[in-house]
């Protein structure tokens, strides 16, 4: 068997899961689900469940299909310098996508989402691990932290990932924290809030960064 392959099958065997769990639960399923809630856990949105099979493809497939993707078409081939550490990032973004699939599905089934409580702890965990592999992702166009910035000067590159690690991780903590603690949608603002908190900070921290780095270069 091809090395290459060989390698995939556990990936490949993650993304399937959920179509076998759809596949066995398909007949006991109504023709109609829910397919959106909102913030206080309420059904506001019917479909057909044949809309489950694209949110299988939306989310597992999808990650693993632009993974594979990035990496072949990537011109300088800095993904492929991660070695491991991308394979391993690979292997838990497309973790993480296929048992949301299978959170997606299950509620589905039970038309009941009482608690978010399991997806702000799947976040949580996975803002952690991408936290950790900040550090070792070298500059690319398709991962990371991209911005005018940090694609234009490598050192920019460099702190930006290393001080996103380590808030994204600290975040990751806290999310996990607060979907232990606090009971259904009570957290959800907070969830919210952390989430744009992370997204943005490390933005306006290689903008500064840059130009902190300009005006030594200039002085």
């Amino acid at each position: 068997m091809n090395l290459t392959l060989k390698k995939e099958l556990p990936i490949i065997g993650i993304v399937l899961t959920p179509f076998v769990y759809l596949a066995l639960i398909w007949k006991s399923l109504p023709e109609k689900v829910p397919t959106h809630w909102n913030i206080e856990g309420k059904i506001d949105n019917w479909g057909d469940r044949s809309l489950l099979i694209l949110l299988v493809f939306m989310l597992p497939v999808l990650m693993y299909l632009i993974t594979i993707v990035a990496e072949k078409i990537d011109p300088k081939k800095r993904i492929a310098l991660m070695g491991s550490k991308f394979y391993q990032l690979k292997f838990f973004m497309v973790l993480f996508m296929s048992l949301l699939a299978l959170f997606f599905i299950y509620i589905s089934k039970n038309q009941n989402f009482s608690s978010p409580n399991l997806i702000y702890v799947f976040v949580g965990v996975l803002l952690m691990v991408l936290g950790n592999y900040f550090k070792v992702i070298q500059p690319n166009y398709f991962i990371g932290i991209r911005t005018p910035w940090t694609l234009e000067n490598r050192e920019v590159w460099k702190a930006t990932h290393v001080f996103a690690g380590k808030i994204w991780f600290l975040g990751g903590i806290i999310i996990v924290l607060g979907g232990l603690v606090f009971p259904g949608f009570t957290f959800s603002k907070a969830f919210i809030s952390i989430g744009v908190t992370i997204a943005l900070v490390p933005i306006i921290y290689s903008y500064f960064k840059f130009q902190n780095l300009e005006k030594n270069n200039i002085s």
